[in-house]
């Protein structure tokens, strides 16, 4: 066994290792220290990022909000608009229904005035031939008339040739129309109409003819126009502007039928002219 050196310093290895934990310590409490201050720093940032986070989240949230707002207001102006547009079409449909229905009583009304026409002008015929077989018995019984019936139904046919028919302001064919006095007596015995003459001056009282009134509003002479007031079934119609020689028609009776005033001749105030009614009326 070796025997310690007696000149030889004993150093306590306790010794040694605290003076090395001295050393050490303050080299961990800095660390410590810093680290403790980054995660303080680390704590502050990540706060703050959260901080900011939701800021954005809530402006993104009010943005949102804004524009479902805006989306709602819009499907409501699209709803509106829907709405009008239905709404419009559901008119437009009536309307066309309701130029339908008008357009097919036009066209029935037309027709019905077609073959009244038709069975006016098939009684016509039926008259002008009974009239003829009449005077043709005449004039075989009468030997001494023979030249006066010839003189006047040569007269009748050239009268014919000179009557004429057009279209009247309601759209309607007009009877034959007779230019003076002389083709109305002609018209008058043909039977199938009855004939009114008549002078009207302007704003004069009303003038009864029938069962119509007329009254003479104004006049044009230079134009060869006039304006006329009919009362007829308590009702006042105004034919405004009517040229000599225009059937002016409307219907008139209980069941109504076709007038027609005639207007043949024209002067400062005054007009001249006649009304044709149907028999019976």
């Amino acid at each position: 066994m070796l025997e310690p050196d007696p000149n030889r310093e004993y150093v306590d290895p306790s010794r040694g290792n605290a003076e090395r934990h001295g050393a050490w310590l303050p080299i961990a409490t800095a660390t410590a220290l810093v680290l403790a201050i980054g995660a303080l720093l680390w704590a502050f940032l990540l706060q703050q990022r959260l901080t900011d986070t939701e800021e954005k989240l809530m402006v993104a949230e009010q943005g949102s909000t804004a524009i479902n707002r805006r989306l709602e207001e819009a499907d409501a102006r699209l709803r509106a608009n829907s709405a009008m547009v239905d709404q419009q079409m559901t008119a437009a449909q009536q309307r066309q229904q309701e130029l339908a229905q008008r357009a097919a009583a036009l066209a029935a009304q037309q027709k019905s005035d077609a073959t009244r026409l038709e069975a006016s002008q098939a009684d016509t015929s039926k008259q002008l031939g009974a009239v003829k077989g009449e005077v043709s018995s005449v004039k075989t019984e009468v030997a001494t008339t023979k030249t006066d019936v010839a003189a006047t139904r040569t007269d009748l046919a050239d009268t014919k040739q000179i009557l004429q028919r057009t279209i009247g302001d309601a759209g309607v064919m007009s009877g034959l129309i007779a230019k003076n006095h002389d083709e109305l007596e002609v018209l008058k015995h043909r039977g199938d109409r009855s004939y009114y003459e008549f002078t009207l001056h302007k704003n004069a009282p009303p003038t009864l003819l029938s069962t119509v009134k007329l009254q003479l509003k104004k006049t044009n002479e230079k134009k060869g126009r006039y304006t006329l007031m009919v009362s007829s079934d308590d009702r006042n119609i105004e034919k405004k502007d009517k040229t000599v020689l225009e059937p002016v028609q409307f219907y008139s009776g209980k069941n109504p039928q076709l007038f027609e005033v005639m207007v043949n001749s024209i002067s400062k105030d005054v007009v001249g002219g006649y009304l044709s009614v149907p028999k019976g009326e």
